[in-house]
């Protein structure tokens, strides 16, 4: 059975010892999300509110402790919680995901 593992879309996958070790484990199969994927930019999102407003700064004496704080925050988060409307649909994203014909040039190296 294989162990599917959704990754960002960022170029540490073609390191040559992910390569390698991808090759001794066939039953990885790795997929990337699209560039500026908004279900990842979402959880992105939580985590960095989460860590600022339940984590930074904080004093942990255990990992129960830290658990415990997470939590916390998690239960209150849902207490208030909203639902999420997608303003796309699901046709504009999966078009928007597709790799471009004409790719945009991203850097202009001048040395």
């Amino acid at each position: 059975m294989p162990l599917h593992v959704v990754c960002d879309n960022y170029a540490t996958h073609k390191h040559p010892n992910v390569t390698a070790w991808l090759t001794k484990h066939p039953r990885v199969q790795l997929h990337f999300t699209p560039t500026s994927g908004s279900w990842l930019n979402m959880v992105e999102i939580f985590f960095g509110i989460i860590t600022r407003q339940a984590i930074r700064r904080g004093t942990f004496h255990s990992v129960k402790d830290l658990e415990t704080a997470i939590g916390t925050y998690i239960d209150a988060w849902n207490e208030r919680a909203h639902p999420f409307t997608w303003t796309k649909g699901a046709d504009e994203i999966i078009a928007h995901a597709k790799p471009s014909p004409h790719p945009k040039k991203t850097y202009n190296p001048r040395h």
